[in-house]
């Protein structure tokens, strides 16, 4: 899955790139991934791509695997107490973060500096960056990749403690792995992207659903949006 990640991100870049940019059908594959990495509107549409590539490869290997699509990326309902909540523990976080940011005279923000300048609509970026790439990227990590790693090192007897143990590797593994992926950041920014990613495996062990780490991904990806788009407006 995390090949399949890399790979559908390539795919996107290549297959919007080969549509919008203007030059295109003179252009080599390499001067496509160049060019369409640094623009808004291309780096949009691949991640709507890449969204729709991932969910049908998790689709087919769920199938393949035997499983029931729904029980095993958790697509089940929360409650609004575990909810509230979480969101809590979220807000917590994103205030300290910005914080320390602060403090650090840090700029995570900057890689999207040349996507909106570059970009068609805002609106585009703002959908592709807040709402698809967290499903996303919740339903590879958060979703498969958590349940396969989880259901791996908990005994075939499952008790608690096992269950417990599972979900602990889990979650370490797929938040190591999730904050790696982010190649356009620094030590720092990954550093807290690791503690993120561990409150959205919490998020997922507490509610038994992957739809409130998507919910609170979303939020997160949002506010950081706002705060960027207010300090570049």
């Amino acid at each position: 899955m995390v090949v399949a990640f890399f790979v559908s991100q390539l795919i996107g870049v290549y297959l919007a790139g080969k549509v919008l940019l203007p030059a295109a059908n003179s252009s080599t594959v390499g001067d496509i991934f160049f060019l369409g990495s640094s623009d808004g509107t291309i780096v949009s549409v691949s991640i709507i791509i890449s969204c729709v590539i991932l969910m049908l490869v998790s689709i087919m290997i769920i199938r393949l695997k035997g499983g029931e699509v729904r029980r095993y990326l958790a697509l089940n309902q929360f409650s609004l107490a575990t909810g509230m909540a979480l969101l809590g523990i979220l807000i917590v976080f994103m205030i300290g973060s910005q914080a320390l940011t602060y403090w650090l005279d840090a700029n995570p923000s900057a890689f999207v500096d040349p996507l909106y300048q570059s970009v068609s609509s805002v609106w585009l970026l703002i959908l592709a960056l807040v709402i698809i790439a967290p499903i996303y990227e919740e339903l590879v990590f958060r979703g498969l990749l958590w349940s396969a790693i989880a259901e791996q090192f908990s005994s075939p007897y499952i008790n608690e403690r096992s269950a417990q143990r599972g979900a602990v590797i889990a979650s370490i593994v797929t938040s190591i792995i999730f904050a790696i992926i982010h190649l356009q950041y620094g030590l720092y920014e990954i550093s807290t992207i690791v503690v993120l990613a561990l409150i959205f495996c919490y998020a997922r062990i507490k509610s038994g659903s992957l739809l409130l780490p998507i919910l609170l991904h979303i939020l997160n990806n949002g506010v950081a949006m706002w705060q960027y788009l207010s300090q570049v407006a």
